[in-house]
């Protein structure tokens, strides 16, 4: 017989079988493609709080800049996109699965070797880096490449494949900040 605290242990220790949730991604992208016309992505809704920002700030700059005032023109808000809809729900169904699983908790996963401060600051440094990245590629890696991909783009295969190679040979240099 296994008491509770025991199947809490092992209900917090389960992840999703990482072929099972591929597939799912699959669907998720495919029902994307029918449902809206397009495939995912994530660093459109970034561009669309950034620019929403920026008018705020100083809408005569937005409205009178090259790159800004394309996205504000009509006077529809830059948060009124699908893709700000499609990040709110990512982080909506993190927390939930996070709850449901026993792993919702607040915790800074670092190694030992270096501080919680420079932990923080290299993950703000990275998803600057990516991010700058993805908008200088026209497309993050579920735009970019996942959705690439599924429609036969040569673009998606070589942004997959210059993600995946840039991390393989700046690994061993970041290496001690993770083991």
């Amino acid at each position: 017989r296994v008491d509770r605290r025991q199947r809490q242990m092992c209900i917090r220790d389960r992840y999703m079988n990482p072929y099972l949730a591929g597939i799912m991604l699959g669907v998720v992208l495919l029902a994307s493609f029918y449902l809206t016309g397009r495939g995912l992505g994530a660093s459109g809704a970034m561009r669309s709080v950034v620019v929403s920002s920026v008018n705020t700030v100083s809408h005569d700059y937005a409205e009178n800049s090259n790159y800004f005032s394309k996205y504000i023109a009509g006077g529809i808000s830059p948060m009124k996109t699908w893709l700000v809809l499609e990040v709110l729900g990512v982080l909506v169904g993190g927390f939930i699965s996070g709850a449901l699983s026993g792993r919702l908790n607040f915790k800074l996963e670092k190694s030992p070797k270096i501080t919680s401060r420079k932990r923080i600051y290299m993950a703000i440094l990275g998803g600057a880096l990516f991010g700058f990245g993805s908008q200088l590629g026209r497309g993050c890696t579920s735009g970019a490449a996942l959705t690439g991909m599924a429609t036969m783009s040569l673009a998606g295969y070589v942004t997959m494949m210059a993600i995946f190679g840039t991390a393989f040979a700046l690994a061993y240099f970041f290496r001690k900040n993770w083991i």
